[in-house]
């Protein structure tokens, strides 16, 4: 019985100091409290002091209430004559009332639903909003700094570091300890340094405009421009700004290099895949294919045609449209130069000027047809989203993953047009009929054939440069005209039918032309290029490389 009676007695005791526990860590500490009895208030000062005071506490529950309190979902209600602040949550009517489920304003635990009347709505006006902000951004970027995507991360971190805040400094450098990405780390030590100079002392302004110099951050130069003209900083502060600057302008004029070589080389893979089959035609058949840029115009808009084929019929494929799509401008663009070839340019062998008078008339309907048929405005073509971003290769410098497909793509295009010149039968009846078409001929060499189906492979490069271009450029009806006059430019400047002078002076056309256009304008660019290329052919009429053997003797 006595150890019955003791069991029992522990038992209640027990429940009693639960009980207790559980009431004193219900019960807010005292400034807590204080904060939230003035967030009932009508004192404005002391309501916006209310939420810098929870929201420093940097507790995810006391954030979660404050946007609770920016939605309007807060209210007040009174119970044994003290108030206490919920948090509200669905709406509904019973019988002829409204009612609302409610939960603590802390931990969220349900508190039923009770008559919207009993409560009284604890209002955010924007001045309130305005000081709530902050806490709610940090909070959100303090969760993107833990995402599994490293872009996320990146994101988050020169976010902080653009703000600069002081209080995000710890955030920073225990999300530093961290982290293992490369160019996430670069940003996070960026951020913590934008803060400790916008908010340390002397001594620590000083390190962190020495390390954001060593770090080459472009963002940093406004602030240590303003530190080095400071009057008030000390002189070490103002010598470390001041050598920061420099180094990172040096850096800049670097990628800044960089980055023009890799935009002329893409330019270059563009006109190089334009040129390839055009200085096999006008090589082979002495054909001056004014109709060479409307053939690229309809690989483009293949490629737009596929895309909407895809989003309409294969969503869930959208990413793989670009891959078909390669290979349909490609044998879009070479069925119309067949057409072309056989239709009336093989009646004018040997008649330049017709010929020439011909694919420009050809051009102007291939024109017309894509404006009646798609329309005049230019027609949006989507990068699939393994092509979309770049990838960082130094700082400051990101080469998008569209540009780096083109130039793969054109490498690839080279390499197979070597192999079928100089590998194949084909190529070699190629060979054989651009050098001497008479002999061939004896020789049993189909001359009308080889012509036909090098006019078709030529134009499809073409439409295969329309596909590509459509990651980088805009789509419309005259959109050949703006690379048909580069395109020849390359040709006769490599020297007619040589693989490697189109190859040679491709890249450096568009070397040029993009290094060209900061200084003097797209317009000035372009005549610029083309007085150069007219002063060079005035010393090298045949090119770069210039055509050997007896045929070009005589």
């Amino acid at each position: 019985m006595i150890s019955r009676l003791t069991v029992l007695l522990s038992l209640v005791a027990w429940l009693a100091a639960g009980t207790a526990g559980h009431a004193a860590a219900a019960e807010p500490p005292a400034e807590i409290a204080r904060a939230l009895a003035d967030l009932t208030g009508d004192d404005a000062d002391k309501r916006e002091a209310a939420v810098t005071t929870l929201g420093q506490t940097r507790d995810p529950k006391w954030v979660q209430f404050l946007s609770a309190l920016r939605d309007g979902s807060v209210y007040a209600r009174t119970r044994a004559g003290k108030t206490e602040l919920v948090i509200g949550g669905t709406k509904a009517t019973k019988g002829d009332q409204d009612v609302i489920d409610i939960a603590g304003a802390y931990d969220r635990e349900p508190l039923g639903t009770v008559p919207l009347t009993d409560l009284k709505e604890v209002p955010a006006d924007r001045r309130l909003r305005l000081v709530i902000k902050p806490f709610l951004d940090a909070d959100e970027t303090q969760a993107q700094l833990a995402d599994p995507d490293p872009g996320v991360r990146r994101g988050a971190a020169v976010k902080l570091g653009n703000q600069a805040a002081a209080g995000a400094a710890p955030v920073v450098e225990a999300a530093l300890k961290k982290e293992s990405d490369r160019w996430v780390h670069h940003a996070l030590a960026e951020a913590l340094a934008l803060i400790q100079l916008a908010n340390g002392s002397p001594s620590q302004r000083a390190v962190a405009a020495r390390t954001l110099g060593e770090l080459h951050s472009e963002s940093a130069v406004s602030a240590l421009q303003r530190l080095a003209v400071d009057t008030g900083a000390t002189p070490a502060e103002r010598d470390a700004a001041v050598s920061a600057i420099r180094r990172i302008e040096r850096w800049g004029l670097l990628t800044r290099t960089v980055e023009t070589l890799f935009q002329g080389a893409s330019l270059g893979s563009i006109l190089l895949l334009m040129a390839l089959g055009l200085a096999v035609v006008f090589g082979l058949m002495g054909v001056i294919n004014m109709a060479h840029g409307e053939l690229m115009a309809l690989g483009a808009y293949a490629t737009f045609v596929v895309q909407n084929w895809f989003r309409a019929t294969w969503p869930a494929y959208f990413d793989t449209y670009f891959l078909v799509a390669l290979p349909v401008s490609f044998l879009v663009a070479a069925a119309v130069g067949l057409v072309l070839e056989r239709g009336v340019i093989r009646l004018l062998y040997g008649r330049p000027l017709e010929t020439l008078l011909l694919t420009w008339g050809a051009s102007l309907i291939i024109q017309q047809g894509l404006r009646l048929w798609f329309g005049a405005a230019n027609v949006d073509v989507s990068s699939p989203s393994w092509l979309s971003g770049g990838v960082p290769v130094m700082v400051g410098l990101t080469l998008p993953y569209n540009r780096v497909f083109i130039i793969g793509l054109a490498a690839v295009s080279v390499a197979a047009m070597y192999w079928l010149l100089f590998r194949t039968s084909a190529g070699l009846r190629i060979r054989a009929v651009t050098q001497n078409r008479a002999m061939s001929s004896c020789l049993g060499v189909r001359a009308g054939v080889v012509d036909a189906t090098t006019f078709a492979f030529g134009a499809g490069l073409a439409g295969l440069a329309g596909c590509a271009l459509t990651q980088i450029g805009n789509v419309g009806p005259s959109l050949g005209q703006n690379y048909i006059v580069d395109s020849f430019m390359v040709v006769v400047t490599g020297g007619v039918g040589k693989l490697a002078g189109t190859i040679l002076a491709s890249a450096g056309l568009g070397s040029l032309t993009k290094g060209i256009e900061p200084a003097l304008g797209a317009v000035f660019g372009k005549v610029a290029i083309l007085v150069g290329v007219i002063l060079f052919l005035q010393r090298r009429p045949a090119g770069l490389f210039a055509t050997r053997g007896r045929n070009a003797e005589a």
